[in-house]
């Protein structure tokens, strides 16, 4: 499945897996981000290796980055992408946008 953009591109799942996976990467590489993020998330060190498999949880990661707008910054100039590509990332992830109550 591929969510398209606005610009008609497409990402992947695959593909969106890969920058969650790089968003976990970029949180566990900083003590107090990953501090931060296992006290929220209630996991230990020793799940993330297990729980990085999971769709879910990896869309729960961009979920996480996605609400502190510093970082969501931070990690999308450093892979040299743009913020909004964490959200569709997101909505890859699960299926497509949250949808509206």
């Amino acid at each position: 499945m591929a969510i398209a953009d606005r610009t008609g591109g497409s990402m992947t799942v695959s593909y969106a897996a890969d920058i969650a996976i790089a968003a976990l990467g970029y949180i566990a590489a900083d003590p107090e981000r990953l501090e931060r993020f296992l006290a929220l998330s209630g996991l230990g060190p020793q799940n993330l290796r297990i729980s990085a498999s999971d769709p879910g949880f990896l869309a729960a990661v961009l979920d996480y980055l996605h609400v502190d707008e510093r970082l969501l910054v931070a990690f999308a100039a450093e892979r040299g992408g743009a913020p909004e590509d964490v959200v569709r990332a997101r909505d890859a992830l699960c299926g497509g946008p949250p949808r509206e109550a």
